[in-house]
């Protein structure tokens, strides 16, 4: 089990300075046991209280992190367990419309066993009063980090924690819905733990406590975009990683993109990028270890990516591409996408995941993005599953690349061509660079020298 810090240590590891912000004012005085009128509330609060010196289970205010300035709120699980009433309702919601005037990352340090009992539904329309922040502060481009510590459980976790944009965790902490009194006696342990939300997509990284301060420094960093500033710039392609010129015939083409040999999309994230951070997951359960996407530094400012490493793309890689570029048009920063696949993956659990709909929300949010979205094909462009990836007027090709309708095996078996003949099949695709230059579906093909 994950160390459970306290607010106040947690806030300390992580921040520069942090200057609390006064509790809203109530709207009506407040009633004997609260709102329900909970025999012994008051009395609870109050030992409360007095074992760990805040007033409430959520504090807020003003900090920096490496000089970045940000909202931060930190939840005091000793306090009746860190959970969500009325009050803590109001400094959640305080924090969130402070980050929105000032325009300023929302970072949030998650301790909760989830609603509190002692105020009913009360508690619970807490949650709903979260989610109308939320979307406020996605609206308006404002990002929002979520640390989950031990435990982040019940509402507190479904609303501030996953509803955040970037979702990180400690080591071994509780994090689910259900907590760990109400779940089913033989319910396997390990589901629900940071590790296993990780392994399934819902948080995008684990992160020891002595690298927190350092993690979320380079965060806020990235995702900092345009900030108020006129529309990004399109990101540049990356510059060819060979030496090579096109290829002279369309199975040369196809050759050397399915070569081990080819530099992989690995590579070219390291060579555009100084410093870069992943997001993992499609939200839905779903993670796609042959699609990586994230944001990092490219001369200085953030460009968003969403690379392919050569396999057949599954629903969840294509559904984590969508929910990179949206977050980065909510953000305002440009897109860069690396395409390099087979075409998506054709198998019986692709079809049961939503193969279809997966790629037609890739195809969406591409066509969608108010950013612009720069896209280089790196190796195989293999039919629709790599076009969801492809930015209309601003797609590039390297030497080591081909495009086409359908692979030049499948074209001949179609077309009831003896095997051999699948080298003819490709010249006849018209699937080479120079090719796609002239047929106007890539720009240029980028070379080593630029």
């Amino acid at each position: 089990m994950a160390e459970r810090l306290t607010a106040r240590a947690v806030i300390g590891l992580v921040t520069d300075d942090f200057v609390p912000l006064p509790a809203p004012a109530a709207l009506a005085p407040p009633l004997p046991d609260g709102p329900i009128g909970w025999a012994g509330y008051d009395a609870s609060r109050a030992r409360a209280a007095g074992r760990t010196g805040e007033e409430e289970s959520v504090l807020y205010g003003r900090a920096t992190i490496d000089g970045r300035r940000v909202v931060l709120v930190a939840f005091e699980f000793g306090f009746l367990g860190g959970s969500l009433g009325q009050a803590a309702g109001d400094r959640l919601v305080a924090a969130y419309r402070t980050a929105l005037a000032d325009r300023v990352p929302l970072v949030s340090l998650v301790a909760t066993g989830g609603s509190r009992m002692q105020e009913g539904m009360i508690a619970l329309t807490q949650l709903q009063r979260v989610a109308e922040a939320t979307v406020r502060l996605r609206d308006a481009g404002v990002p929002h980090v979520a640390v989950l510590r031990d435990p982040s459980t019940g509402g507190g976790w479904a609303t501030v924690g996953a509803g955040a944009d970037v979702v990180l965790a400690l080591p071994t902490a509780q994090v689910a819905f259900a907590g760990s009194r109400v779940r089913p006696h033989d319910a396997d342990p390990a589901a629900y733990t940071a590790e296993s939300q990780w392994k399934h997509g819902h948080v995008d990284g684990i992160v020891e406590p002595e690298d927190l301060r350092a993690t979320l420094s380079l965060w806020l960093r990235l995702l900092r975009g345009s900030e108020g500033a006129p529309a990004p710039a399109s990101a540049p392609p990356p510059r060819a990683l060979t030496e090579a010129g096109p290829p002279c015939t369309g199975w040369e083409a196809v050759v050397r993109a399915r070569s081990a040999e080819r530099p992989r999309a690995g590579a070219y994230l390291d060579a555009y990028f100084t410093a870069r951070a992943a997001i993992r997951g499609d939200r839905a359960g779903g993670v796609d270890p042959g699609v990586e996407c994230g944001f990092g530094l490219h001369e200085g400012r953030t460009v968003a990516y969403a690379a392919q490493d050569g396999t057949a793309t599954r629903p969840a890689g294509f559904r984590t591409v969508a929910r990179l570029i949206r977050l980065a048009d909510r953000l305002g920063i440009p897109v860069l996408t690396l395409i390099d696949t087979p075409g998506a993956a054709n198998d019986a659990d692709a079809e049961r995941a939503g193969a279809g709909p997966a790629i037609a929300d890739a195809f969406t949010a591409v066509a969608e993005a108010r950013v612009p979205v720069t896209s280089l094909l790196v190796g195989e462009g293999g039919s629709g599953g790599a076009l969801a990836l492809a930015a209309p007027g601003n797609t590039w090709a390297t030497p080591d690349g081909y495009f086409s309708v359908i692979a030049p095996e499948l074209a001949s078996a179609i077309l009831k061509r003896e095997p051999d003949q699948a080298p003819v099949t490709a010249d006849q695709l018209r699937l080479r660079p120079q090719d796609l230059v002239e047929l106007g579906v890539v720009r240029g093909i980028v070379t080593r020298g630029g």
